[in-house]
C-alpha cells in the first residue's frame, strides 16, 4: 500500500467511524453491528500506527484516550460564560415574562429546555472539525479539557452538513444514572470511596489527568447554544436543530426535551410536565431553562453584569433528605396499576414528616438498585407526593440482596401482568380485587364525572366495606337502604339526605360525564365528550368497530381497543343496563346532539393569542359546536388560524408560508355570522 493509498483508506474509515458513531449515540439507530464496528477501529487503529505522519486529533481512535496530562491550561472564553438568574416560584416566573415582555416591547416566544444537572462546557469548532474545549471556570477564563472531550461519545470531532466555518456550541455534560450506579458499585468492591452524585462524578472525570480514565467512564452531553458571526439561522431554536444536522446531540422536541412557548401558559405547561415526568429520565435534571427564541429580541434585552436579561432558570422545589427504607409495599389503583411505596423511617422534610413516599414502577427500584434496609435520599417538590431519588451506597449493609418485586397482587393473590411497552405492572382481577372496585367507585362519583356531592374516598370505602355497594350501579340502589345508611358511623339524618339527593341529581349528567364516569382505560374526560359526540349514544358505542372509533378525533388504536375490550364484557354490558334502568343519559340529548350549523364541517381551525369576546375554551366549544376539528399548531392539513392579539410571529409566520388562511376575532364573527 502507497502512502497515498494508506491515506485515503484512513480517511474512509475515519468517515465511516464518524458516521456509524452519529448513528448510534445521536440518533440511537445503528446502522452496523459492535462488532462491524470494532473491525473499522482496529484497521484505523492499525494504520495510523504504521502511519504516524497522517495523525489527527480527531481522529475516532482518539476516544479512547490513552495519554497522561501534566496539567490542564487555562483559556479565555471569546464569550463569557455567563451563570443564569434562578426562579423557584409561578410567580416569579410569570414576572419574569410580563417584565422581559415590556423590556423587549411586546410578546416574546420563548423556547423551554431541560436544565441539566452536570458541568457546563464550550466547544470551538473550525473547519467543521473540534479546535478547544473549555469548562466555565470563572466564566471569563476556564480550563482547557479537549483531551478529555474526545473522548466522550456522544460529541462528534468532525461535522457534517452546512456547518459555519467557525463557531462555538455549548452544553452540559453529566453522568447517566445507569453509568453513576456500575461506577459506584465498583469502586465499593475496589474498597474506594463512591462518588456523591452523578454532577460531583461528571465535574471530576473531566479533570482527570489520565485521559484513558475518562474514556472508560460513560460520560454523556447535550448541547443548547450556539455562537456563530454571522447567526447561522434568526433564532435559537433554529440554530439547535441546524446543530442537530451537524451532529450534535441536541434535545429532542419529539420527546418534549426542548419546546417552543408562546406564552406563560405554555411555559408552566413544560414545567408541570417535567417536574414529574424528570424522574423517569435516565439522568439527573434540577429545573427547566427558558430563553427568549429569537436572536434580535436578545440583543436588545442585553445582559445584566452576572447573567443575559433573555434567560431565566426555573428550579423545580425540591428539598432533600436522607433517611432508612424499612420496607416497600405496594397499591393497587382503580385500574389496577401496582405503584411501589418505600416505607420510611420518619423524616422532616420540606415542613412535613414524611413517612412514605413513591418509587413509581419495577424499572425505577431496578435503575437505582434500591434495598430493603438502605439509607435512601427523598425529594419533596411542590405539591407533588414525595419520591426516593438515590441511594447512599456508602452506608448500604455487607449483607445486603436486591429487591424482588412482587409477582402477585397484594390485595386479592392474582398474578400481575406488565403490557409491552408499559412501565407499570396491573392486577387484571378488575371485578375481584377491593381496591380497584373502590377507586372506580370513587371516580364514579368525583367532580369531573357524575360529580355526587356528600360522597368523598372515606364515605364510598364506608358504604363499600359495610356492603351497601358493590359497584357503581349500586349507587342508585341507596335510597331504597336509608335504615342502613342510618346505621353507619358519621351517618346522621342530614347527611344521608343529603347524599341521596346528591346520587338523584347526578342523573341529570349529559351522556359524556357519564361515558367518563365509566372508567374506561385510556378513556379520559376529554375524550370521552369527543366519542359521545361523535356517537351519540351508549347503544352506538357498543356496537362500533375499530376502524369507526378511530375516524374520531383524538381516539387512536389503542383507545380504540380499550373501548372496544370493555364492552365486550358481558358485566360491563349489564352495569350500563342497570345504570340506564336507574335514569342516567345514555345519548345525547336534542340540544347537544344538534349542531349550531356544519358552516365550518371538514374545517381544521387553529386559534392564537389572546381573545378579547370569547375565551379561549368557548371558542373552541363555538367551532366545535358548527363543525370544526380544533388543531393545536399549524401543519398542512390546518385550513384556517383565528388571530388573537399576541399571537407567536414562528406561528403567524407558518400559516403565511403554507398559505393556510388567516383571520382575526372581528373577521372570524363576521364570517360566522354571514355577514
Amino acid at each position: 500500500m502507497t502512502e497515498l493509498e494508506a491515506l485515503a483508506r484512513i480517511e474512509e474509515l475515519r468517515a465511516q467511524l464518524h458516521h456509524h458513531n452519529y448513528c448510534y449515540y445521536i440518533l440511537d439507530k445503528p446502522e452496523i453491528s459492535d462488532q462491524q464496528f470494532d473491525e473499522l477501529m482496529k484497521e484505523l487503529e492499525k494504520l495510523e500506527e504504521q502511519y504516524p505522519q497522517f495523525s489527527d486529533e480527531n481522529s475516532p481512535t482518539r476516544r479512547v484516550g490513552g495519554g497522561v496530562l501534566e496539567g490542564f491550561e487555562n483559556a479565555p472564553h471569546k464569550y463569557p460564560m455567563l451563570s443564569l438568574g434562578n426562579t423557584y416560584s409561578e410567580g416569579e416566573l410569570r414576572d419574569y415574562v410580563a417584565r422581559t415582555e415590556r423590556l423587549a416591547g411586546g410578546k416574546c416566544q420563548f423556547v423551554c429546555e431541560l436544565k441539566y444537572d452536570g458541568t457546563a462546557i464550550s466547544l470551538h469548532y473550525r473547519d467543521g472539525q473540534l479546535v478547544q474545549a473549555l469548562t466555565r471556570g470563572d466564566g471569563t477564563v476556564g480550563d482547557v479539557i479537549t483531551a478529555n472531550v474526545r473522548t466522550i461519545k456522544s460529541i462528534p470531532l468532525r461535522l457534517s452538513g452546512d456547518y459555519p466555518k467557525e463557531f462555538y456550541i455549548r452544553g452540559e455534560v453529566f453522568m447517566p444514572l445507569e453509568g453513576f450506579r456500575k461506577l459506584n458499585k465498583e469502586r465499593i468492591e475496589l474498597g474506594l470511596e463512591p462518588f456523591a452524585n452523578p454532577r460531583n462524578c461528571a465535574s471530576g472525570t473531566l479533570k482527570l489527568l489520565d485521559t484513558s480514565e475518562v474514556a472508560r467512564r460513560p460520560l454523556d452531553s447535550y448541547m443548547y447554544f450556539v455562537i456563530a458571526e454571522p447567526p447561522v439561522a434568526p433564532s435559537h431554536f433554529e440554530s439547535m436543530m441546524k446543530a442537530r444536522e451537524w451532529g450534535f446531540k441536541i434535545p429532542d422536541p419529539e420527546k418534549r426535551m426542548v419546546q417552543l412557548a408562546n406564552s406563560v401558559e405554555e411555559i408552566m405547561d413544560f414545567v408541570y410536565y417535567w417536574d414529574v415526568a424528570r424522574h423517569d429520565l435516565p439522568f439527573e435534571t434540577d429545573g427547566v431553562v427558558i430563553k427568549v427564541n429569537h436572536y434580535h429580541l436578545q440583543e436588545e434585552l442585553g445582559f445584566t453584569a452576572k447573567s443575559p436579561r433573555w434567560a431565566i432558570a426555573y428550579k423545580f422545589k425540591a428539598e432533600q433528605a436522607r433517611t432508612r427504607l424499612l420496607d416497600i409495599t405496594y397499591q393497587v389503583g382503580r385500574t389496577g396499576a401496582i405503584t411501589p411505596v418505600a416505607e420510611l423511617e420518619p423524616v422532616f422534610l420540606a415542613g412535613t414528616t414524611v413517612k412514605r413516599a413513591s418509587l413509581h414502577n419495577a424499572d425505577q427500584i431496578a435503575r437505582l438498585d434500591i434495598r430493603i434496609g438502605d439509607y435512601v435520599y427523598v425529594e419533596k417538590g411542590g405539591e407533588i407526593i414525595p419520591k426516593v431519588v438515590g441511594v447512599d451506597l456508602t452506608a448500604r449493609a455487607a449483607d445486603s440482596k436486591p429487591h424482588q418485586y412482587i409477582t402477585q397482587c397484594p390485595e386479592c393473590g392474582t398474578d400481575l401482568i406488565r403490557e409491552p411497552g408499559e412501565a407499570l405492572h396491573y392486577c387484571p382481577n378488575r371485578e375481584g380485587c377491593p381496591p380497584q372496585i373502590i377507586g372506580r367507585l370513587e371516580h364514579f362519583v368525583s367532580r369531573k364525572a357524575m360529580d355526587i356531592e356528600g360522597l368523598g374516598g372515606e364515605t364510598v370505602e364506608l358504604l363499600y366495606r359495610n356492603g351497601l355497594i358493590a359497584d357503581v350501579a349500586d349507587l342508585y340502589a341507596l335510597k331504597d337502604k336509608k335504615d342502613q345508611l342510618l346505621a353507619l358511623e358519621r351517618m346522621a339524618e342530614k347527611s344521608v339526605a343529603n347524599l341521596l339527593e346528591g346520587i338523584e341529581r347526578s342523573k341529570q349528567q349529559p351522556f359524556e360525564r357519564v361515558l367518563f364516569a365509566l372508567g374506561i382505560r385510556y378513556v379520559g374526560e376529554t375524550v370521552a365528550k369527543k366519542v359521545a359526540r361523535a356517537v351519540g349514544s351508549i347503544d352506538r358505542l357498543m356496537t362500533a368497530s375499530v376502524a369507526e372509533l378511530m375516524a374520531i378525533d383524538e381516539v387512536g388504536e389503542k383507545i380504540a381497543e380499550s373501548i372496544i375490550e370493555y364492552f365486550s364484557k358481558e358485566k360491563n354490558r349489564l352495569l350500563v343496563e342497570r345504570l340506564r334502568t336507574a335514569g342516567l343519559q345514555m345519548a345525547v340529548t336534542g340540544v347537544e346532539a344538534a349542531p349550531k350549523s356544519d358552516k365550518l364541517k371538514g374545517l381544521t381551525v387553529v386559534i392564537s393569542g389572546v381573545f378579547h369576546t370569547i375565551s379561549r375554551d368557548d371558542l373552541k366549544e363555538l367551532l366545535e359546536s358548527h363543525g370544526a376539528k380544533v388543531g393545536s399548531g399549524i401543519t398542512g392539513k390546518t385550513d384556517l388560524l383565528i388571530a388573537g392579539d399576541n399571537m407567536g410571529p414562528a406561528k403567524l409566520q407558518k400559516a403565511q408560508q403554507l398559505n393556510v388562511r388567516i383571520m382575526s376575532e372581528k373577521e372570524f364573527f363576521e364570517f360566522l355570522e354571514g355577514r
